[in-house]
């Protein structure tokens, strides 16, 4: 099954109401953004971030955004957290770089998302090219996601 089909049938799942936008490949956020007519700022990015104890995490930034480790490891309770290799985050979510989103994902790592995110946002769809369009309250909602400040502008 392709990662866009696990994209979407994960969201209908839920009960997430999905627009999905082919936006072609991107050489950067901005490009993306440009492509899809929005600001960098309403791109989410979905990161896969590794805890301490071996498993993984998701951590939902806006575009204009940076994790701000510091923040993200005091909410999580940890010491130390780590972004991995791009074949052990394929390995820990079934999407590679560029296409990495929570919904649909291998294994339902837990969602922090950051408290800026708010209104319709854009993020990946299981898919190089692909970008999805989704409600950002009702995609937290439906994620069970913590959302707290765990940003810093770039």
């Amino acid at each position: 099954m392709s990662g866009h089909t696990r994209f979407l049938d994960d969201a209908a799942a839920r009960g997430l109401r999905v627009e999905v936008a082919d936006r072609g490949r991107a050489r950067s956020l901005e490009e993306a953004a440009a492509n899809l007519g929005i600001e960098p700022r309403e791109i989410v990015k979905s990161l896969v971030v590794r805890h301490p104890d071996g498993s993984f995490l998701f951590a939902l930034i806006p575009g204009d955004r940076q994790i701000s480790w510091p923040k993200l490891r005091k909410l999580v309770g940890v010491n130390r957290l780590s972004m991995p290799a791009a074949d052990v985050a394929l390995e820990a979510t079934g999407y590679e770089r560029g296409t990495i989103t929570p919904l649909g994902s291998t294994t339902a790592w837990p969602v922090y998302a950051d408290a800026s995110i708010s209104g319709r946002i854009s993020l990946g769809a299981g898919e190089h090219g692909r970008s999805a369009f989704v409600d950002a309250e009702e995609l937290f909602r439906t994620l069970d996601a913590t959302v707290a400040d765990i940003s810093d502008p770039l």
